[in-house]
């Protein structure tokens, strides 16, 4: 009877667990995937921001100090602190 007590927590501990984890590889392929789309340079001015790759569909903040913006360009996102670029990622809640 102990046995089959083990044997149920062991299966018990594999489905709370969620099973194998998959989802890390299907992240590692798009960020894979995503490697080669152009965004802004780290140091980037708003106004260089603005000649190269146009408006943006929306623009949040600035909010804190220091003030960081963000402007949404739908294929990405990119963060300003005060008027220069200080990171650019790929939007993925398409």
């Amino acid at each position: 009877m102990r046995r089959i007590g083990l044997f149920t927590a062991a299966i018990l501990t594999l489905v709370l667990a969620g099973g194998p984890a998959v989802g890390d590889t299907l992240l590692v392929d798009s960020v894979k995937s995503d490697a080669g789309m152009v965004r802004p340079d780290r140091g980037m001015t708003m106004d260089g921001v603005l000649k190269q790759y146009g408006e943006p569909k929306q623009r949040s903040g600035p909010v804190g100090d220091p003030p960081i913006s963000t402007w949404d360009y739908g294929d990405f996102v990119v963060y300003f602190e005060n008027q220069y670029v200080i990171h650019a990622v790929v939007a993925h809640n398409k």
